[in-house]
């Protein structure tokens, strides 16, 4: 299992504020948080990986095409629970690169949204069951 990711960005105040308001709805709750780092978990106990949020110490263009970071997942437990976060994805006024839909790519049932946080990591919000 992995322990916790760690993302660098450049305005933490402002990832601070968009990540309040997202992680409930993908069943994350606040870990820590201070001037230097942000940290959510996921919610009631649940085993899982942390998620880190520091400022960057150099300023630099993120792109999910390069080498590094490509995305992350989160997990959530209805196909209803991705359309919700992905309806809190676009009042946030974030940049949607996959509506809803089945993804028979993968395999099944593989239900997901996928869009870019304000510092253009690539985020989802997936089911695997086929359950509203």
């Amino acid at each position: 299992m992995i322990g916790h990711i760690g993302l660098n960005v450049d305005d933490l105040a402002a990832a601070k504020s968009y990540y309040d308001r997202l992680i409930p709805a993908v069943d994350f709750e606040t870990f820590l948080e201070g001037d230097d780092q942000v940290a959510y978990r996921p919610a009631g106990g649940k085993p899982g990986t942390y998620l880190f949020l520091y400022p960057s110490w150099e300023p630099s263009e993120y792109s999910r095409l390069n080498t590094g970071l490509q995305h992350l997942a989160f997990v959530v437990p209805s196909r209803t629970r991705v359309q919700e976060v992905h309806h809190l994805a676009v009042e946030l006024g974030s940049n949607v690169l996959h509506e809803p839909q089945e993804w028979p790519e993968y395999p099944p049932p593989y239900y997901a949204t996928f869009w870019e946080d304000p510092h253009g990591f690539m985020l989802e919000a997936v089911c695997h069951h086929d359950r509203d």
